[in-house]
């Protein structure tokens, strides 16, 4: 069967991205056009999304929003493979540097930006005579999608038939804002109570898309239970808990053609399964890069993330004297907490030898890192679903993980007996069971034949966006009938 389906996303891989919500959103779309649906995304339109090396069409179409005196426009692009994007353009609220917000905070006008863009996205379809089965909605930018549509659209026609999925990509990002704001977003002020938009004394975007979507789902089995729960469900569990019977948990996919070592532009070597020699090639381009001075049996272990309490840097912080005791060197490339940046710094300086911190976002360099290093550590507190890992271990770089969420469904915890396995996994979340996972790590690493045979279970894993894709469209078929 196939479906007229729009994607709504606030940040879409290769044209805006600051985490992986843009990938998502940039690949599940051309997985779900080869399985034949008739798939649309639409985006805000930022300074950043010219860059991204694709053709943008402006389209002679404005865009009425109600509530708003500013009008919007509408601008068309493509994804690989042909599916269309479209951007919708206000440069009074998109037109800045970031996409959310200044380092440290978010822009003032938040909702203004999202409710604006939410509309816009409503208004975009009927301009373009498309008619969708199922809206996607992703994390609380467009969490007020659905109820839109069951308040001021309910009477409109043109979505009658139209049912939504609110994917969750992080619950611990939800949008809320004083109740005095409501009225910015042109929702009456009956929907402020328990049961509608109200949290703990604000109203929440992303209640707004757990309450009145038609399904929800989360990206990876195990986080879709975890956010059940009182530890991890930042104060919305009990929401999840009463609409479990419509909360979901698919696994994300990954980009296998833009993350292959076979055929990578961005590394200095290519390899594969039958060719891992070349990635030492990678190792001395890594070491010669960032100055490290290793033994030749020393490994690489390195860090591609956001330096947020979430990804677990505690862990590494109070391990830092047993790491410094260990024969291994570590590469850290992300920006975040000050705190975390300041730590990896002042361990660069004094051990320029060993460590080596690159405090910025460079996807290009993050290739290079991944190619050239033999593990990745990711002790996240908690991880929705994790996509470098994912990344890692296709270019036979082992991850060491916390096992929660995504990166528990992902990483087989490695059996040197019986050679099965793809990394090592710690549940306890302490640093001395961290250590312990990456004791496990370095000795299977000094066992050659052993340490082959895990880069190769993890090369060979299949995590393209296929079987995710199918997934979503049992799903998408499953909202229709709501």
């Amino acid at each position: 069967m196939k479906l007229k389906i729009l994607l709504v996303s606030a940040e879409v891989h290769p044209f805006a991205k600051t985490g992986g919500l843009a990938d998502i959103s940039g690949a599940l779309p051309v997985a779900l056009k080869k399985l034949g649906h008739d798939i649309r995304v639409i985006m805000p339109k930022y300074p950043c999304t010219s860059k991204a090396g694709q053709k943008i069409q402006a389209l002679q179409m404005e865009l009425n929003i109600p509530g708003f005196q500013k009008k919007g426009s509408l601008f068309k692009s493509e994804l690989a493979g042909g599916v269309p994007l479209y951007l919708v353009q206000h440069d009074g609220y998109f037109k800045r540097e970031h996409l959310y917000g200044e380092p440290g905070s978010d822009y003032p006008d938040s909702v203004e930006r999202f409710s604006f863009f939410s509309q816009a996205a409503l208004e975009a379809v009927k301009s373009l005579d498309f008619k969708p089965d199922i809206i996607h909605c992703n994390d609380w930018h467009t969490g007020l999608i659905p109820v839109y549509l069951k308040s001021l659209y309910r009477n409109d026609a043109w979505f009658s038939k139209t049912k939504t999925l609110f994917s969750i990509h992080n619950l611990g990002y939800q949008g809320n804002f004083p109740r005095s704001q409501l009225k910015t977003t042109g929702l009456d002020e009956s929907l402020f109570h328990q049961e509608g938009l109200e949290f703990y004394g604000q109203f929440s975007f992303l209640k707004g898309g757990l309450m009145f979507a038609d399904v929800l789902s989360t990206v990876s089995p195990a986080y879709s239970r975890e956010i059940q729960t009182p530890e991890l469900g930042f104060g919305m569990d009990g929401i999840l808990r009463k609409r479990s019977d419509r909360l979901y948990g698919i696994l994300n996919g990954i980009d296998d053609t833009t993350w292959n070592p076979k055929t990578d532009p961005l590394i200095p070597a290519n390899y594969g399964p039958k060719s891992l020699s070349s990635k030492k090639q990678c190792r001395e381009d890594l070491i010669q890069m960032v100055s490290l001075k290793l033994n030749k049996g020393t490994p690489i272990l390195c860090m591609i993330t956001r330096l947020l309490e979430q990804k677990g840097i505690d862990f590494i912080m109070e391990a830092r004297a047993a790491l410094d005791k260990q024969d291994l060197s570590l590469v850290v490339l992300g920006t975040g907490v000050t705190k975390y940046e300041s730590f990896f710094k002042q361990w660069s300086r004094e051990r320029p030898d060993r460590i080596a911190t690159e405090l910025k976002f460079d996807e290009a360099l993050g290739h290079r890192i991944l190619a050239g290093s033999d593990m990745i550590l990711m002790p996240s507190h908690y991880e929705p679903c994790g996509l470098t890992q994912m990344y890692a271990m296709k270019y036979g770089t082992v991850p060491i993980v916390r096992a929660v969420g995504g990166l528990k469904n992902s990483v087989q915890e490695f059996n040197a007996k019986t050679g099965k396995g793809t990394g090592f996994k710690f549940k306890t979340p302490q640093a001395k069971f961290f250590l312990k996972s990456l004791e496990k790590a370095l000795s299977c690493y000094h066992q050659t034949k052993t340490w082959k045979k895990l880069m190769l279970n993890g090369m060979a894993k299949n995590h393209s966006w296929e079987n995710s894709a199918k997934q979503y469209s049992r799903l998408y078929r499953k909202s229709l009938r709501c």
